[in-house]
């Protein structure tokens, strides 16, 4: 690509003040940067004009990030794809990069860490003998916690008596993100 030449970058994601507000973070970076508000109208953008780089969000109230991801993927295997929700797990994470996704962050993630996740390459297959660091058990707890009020609908009464946890101490577990892998 030639130094006059901008980048691409579509922005898919069902909340409109995230989804504006990062636009404008990446045009201030110099990408050509446009917004989607759901999976329909993302793969409707990317049919007319191919994005080089594009940012999903797992979920959206008209069809999954991973959906997305697949026919962006499809459509241009060169896009380098990130993932970005809320809702983290491993098992989430692992299926959007077999579907083409270059990275899978949590948010909260402000630009210059999505940028970064662009640079980076694919983790490599399993079995190329490259070691993948092991999640600490605090964030393998916390994934599970979201895998699990995830499945309540964000019922953390419900999800306590899923977890067999007080109540309260579920909501001290959610308050406390773990931050490493």
């Amino acid at each position: 690509m030639s130094p006059d030449e901008t980048r691409t970058i579509l922005v898919v994601d069902d909340d409109d003040v995230f989804r504006g507000r990062l636009v404008r973070a990446l045009a201030e970076r110099g990408l050509e940067a446009r917004g989607a508000q759901g999976a329909t109208a993302a793969i409707a953008l990317a049919t007319e004009d191919s994005p080089e780089l594009a940012v999903v969000d797992l979920r959206m109230p008209d069809g999954s990030g991973l959906d997305v991801v697949r026919e962006l993927h499809a459509m241009d295997p060169a896009t380098k794809i990130v993932v970005l929700t809320g809702y983290g797990s491993i098992a989430t994470a692992l299926e959007a990069v077999r579907l083409g996704a270059t990275h899978y962050l949590t948010k909260p993630a402000d630009v210059d860490e999505i940028l970064r996740a662009f640079e980076r390459e694919k983790r490599p297959p399993e079995g190329s003998g490259a070691v993948d660091p092991a999640p600490s058990l605090a964030r393998a707890e916390w994934e599970h916690i979201q895998r699990v009020l995830t499945d309540c609908g964000g019922n953390v009464s419900q999800a306590a008596r899923v977890l067999r946890v007080h109540r309260r101490s579920l909501q001290r577990k959610l308050s406390k993100r773990p931050t490493s892998r």
